[in-house]
């Protein structure tokens, strides 16, 4: 089985990336490799703080996707807006270093990994009647 995480960071780098951050998906491939240990890079530079974001947004946007799926079975998908919207939320109340972005940049960075996050989900199975 594919992991969304994964795949959504994957995503979201590809479409992220520019010439500032050309080397933007190799940065995300060195976080999700470090996901879940304690080991941070030596050095913290603005791709790499970039990249650290981009697979905290998507862990913490697969993580509220399945806490608002498991609340009501009956319930519709939750849709990336909402989604975005609480991922943001967790984000300003974590006690985690941010890289500085300008609030109009954080938010599409958040909105593109969540979407692609999403995107990367597996189809719910439908429970026949």
């Amino acid at each position: 089985m594919s992991d969304p995480i994964e795949q959504g960071a994957r995503a979201a780098a590809q479409r992220l990336a520019a010439p500032a951050y050309a080397n933007l998906a190799h940065e995300v491939e060195v976080a999700l490799h470090s996901r879940g240990t304690n080991r941070r890079p030596g050095q913290y530079t603005d791709p790499v703080a970039l990249s650290g974001l981009i697979v905290s947004i998507a862990t913490l946007a697969w993580t509220v996707y399945n806490d608002i799926r498991s609340r009501s079975s009956a319930a519709p998908a939750p849709t990336p807006d909402t989604v975005a919207r609480r991922v943001r939320l967790e984000l300003e109340r974590a006690d985690a270093p941010a890289p500085p972005l300008a609030p109009a940049d954080r938010d599409h960075i958040i909105a593109t990994t969540v979407e692609e996050t999403l995107r990367a989900a597996p189809e719910p199975e439908s429970d026949p009647l």
